[in-house]
């Protein structure tokens, strides 16, 4: 998907998990930022075309370990271990990634290293149904703001 309808969709689980959370600026500013971790693994993204992710390019091919639960777990894990405020922030970023990934046709192997099996779905990156999915998402935050803040 491209980075647009990620954020999208992190903004769309941001806004139904914050009543829930404490330090609401944290949350907000590390899930947005934990959006575009993934894409780590591709010179392509907005985030990967820096020469600082080259090695991990090497290393992993894009929507591999990276983009797995297992990855998003171990990391989640080291977060709440020496950065507790940022580590839900973080899962829900990276997490919410992963989920939009999972429904385009590439698919991501969520259990990656130990499986291969892809979970994927019928959504064409930059394609007519990510449109689609994009402006679903987008009424949908719009729907949440106005409820949480209303302006009539």
């Amino acid at each position: 998907m491209l980075i647009r309808t990620h954020l999208i969709i992190t903004l769309f689980f941001i806004l139904l998990l914050l009543p829930f959370v404490n330090d609401k600026i944290i949350f907000i500013a590390v899930a947005l930022l934990a959006t575009y971790i993934p894409d780590i693994d591709t010179k392509k993204s907005k985030i990967g075309k820096y020469l600082i992710f080259r090695p991990i390019q090497w290393i992993s091919k894009h929507r591999g370990i990276i983009h797995s639960l297992i990855f998003l777990i171990f990391l989640t894990i080291v977060l709440w271990l020496f950065f507790k405020e940022v580590s839900f922030g973080f899962f829900v970023g990276f997490g919410s990634h992963l989920i939009a990934d999972s429904l385009t046709i590439s698919g991501v192997s969520l259990f990656s290293p130990f499986s291969k099996k892809k979970f994927s779905g019928i959504i064409k990156t930059g394609g007519i149904s990510e449109t689609i999915i994009f402006i679903v998402f987008l009424i949908a935050d719009l729907g949440l703001l106005i409820r949480k803040f209303p302006i009539f």
